[in-house]
């Protein structure tokens, strides 16, 4: 099977194999505009600064196409755990709360929980992230349930229908961190409350800016509890009275946006809507079945779930040796990422059949 996505299009150096979209996808060569545009825009003056304007309103139409919400539910942040910390400061904590998550989450979706002092907020843990052993950790006092909708540390995906009928039980938020599945899965971020993703992984955009989705149809009376000059409604003068707020999701964004990295973004969308989502997921998950198969003849375990309905674009490998394995492979030309304990391989859609192949062989040569 070859490339959905033309390699050529992307910084991927000849004879190298990229398979860490989950860590950092190649760069489009037609990103190189994308900047050059912005400066030419940055240094225009007040037009410049309304097509930088304009350009953030192209990128939140096109995000809302994609996660299935308006265009008014989508802000910018400057990374998802910034979003999540304005979600956490937002709301009137009371002595007891908590919030459920697994007990593998990415630090992003928890640490603003976890860190919040006045009251101190409980976290209580899944050991998995099972619709049962989640719903195991949910009782009158669990204020939100946070999750990534696919696992960095495993790549597995959760089931978002079951945690929202869970969440409704008890009158629990649902927020959900899209970040590893953004770009190769179909969204439906109207499933979610509050919902994130940064942008530099299968997105296919760089860091600086993050999506932040804010459910107006289940939470309209939200507010944070902070703000900045770009948060506050166009036109508020004066201190009197506090200042009214943006009417929708920009008001998750204090300062100006990270305009670079939204021109880029706007590239990224660009390209990605010349394909079908779900083309993209088939691809991919061709991929990971493949490879997974590959691993279990080699007798090579896996943390990752065999069932692609369960898994997303990456399979994980734990090893006490993975910086070790991922260091002789990257010197082979072939691009894996390390962290916690485990190699993981990622797929996108400038991917191959014969890049299965390559990474298969490389690992039946490892020793686990």
């Amino acid at each position: 099977m070859n490339p959905l996505f033309d390699p050529a299009d992307f910084r991927i150096p000849p004879g190298v194999t990229h398979l860490c979209a989950g860590g950092e996808t190649a760069a489009l060569h037609a990103h190189d505009q994308a900047v050059l545009r912005y400066l030419a825009d940055k240094s225009n003056g007040m037009p410049g600064r309304a097509a930088q304007d304009a350009a953030v309103e192209a990128a939140r139409t096109g995000i809302a196409a994609l996660w299935g919400v308006s265009a008014g539910d989508i802000g910018f942040v400057s990374n998802v755990a910034e979003g999540v910390s304005i979600v956490a400061e937002s709301l009137h904590w009371q002595d007891g709360d908590s919030i459920c998550i697994a007990a593998h989450e990415y630090p992003s979706v928890v640490g603003p929980f976890a860190l919040h002092r006045h009251p101190a907020i409980r976290l209580v843990q899944a050991h998995g992230t099972g619709p049962d052993q989640l719903a195991a950790c949910v009782d009158s006092t669990t204020r939100i349930i946070a999750v990534s909708y696919v696992s960095y540390l495993t790549g597995e995906r959760v089931d978002l229908p079951a945690l929202r009928s869970i969440a409704d039980r008890v009158g629990a938020l649902l927020l959900v961190d899209f970040t590893q599945a953004a770009g190769y899965l179909p969204i439906d971020a109207s499933i979610a409350d509050f919902a994130f993703s940064a942008c530099y992984k299968w997105m296919l955009g760089i860091t600086g800016v993050a999506v932040a989705c804010w459910n107006q149809a289940r939470q309209p009376d939200w507010t944070p509890a902070s703000a900045g000059w770009y948060s506050v409604a166009p036109g508020s003068r004066g201190y009197d009275i506090t200042p009214p707020l943006r009417a929708d999701a920009m008001r998750f964004t204090r300062g100006n946006p990270a305009h670079a990295s939204v021109y880029v973004l706007n590239s990224a969308l660009s390209y990605l809507s010349r394909f079908d989502p779900h083309a993209i997921q088939r691809h991919v998950q061709t991929l990971t079945v493949a490879l997974l198969q590959e691993l279990a003849r080699r007798q090579i375990p896996v943390m990752t779930p065999v069932d692609p309905a369960r898994h997303g674009a990456s399979v994980c490998i734990a090893s006490s040796r993975a910086q070790a394995i991922v260091d002789t492979l990257q010197q082979q030309g072939i691009y894996t990422w390390n962290g916690h304990g485990r190699i993981r391989v990622s797929f996108h859609g400038y991917n191959g059949m014969a890049d299965v192949d390559r990474v298969a062989a490389a690992l039946g040569a490892e020793r686990f």
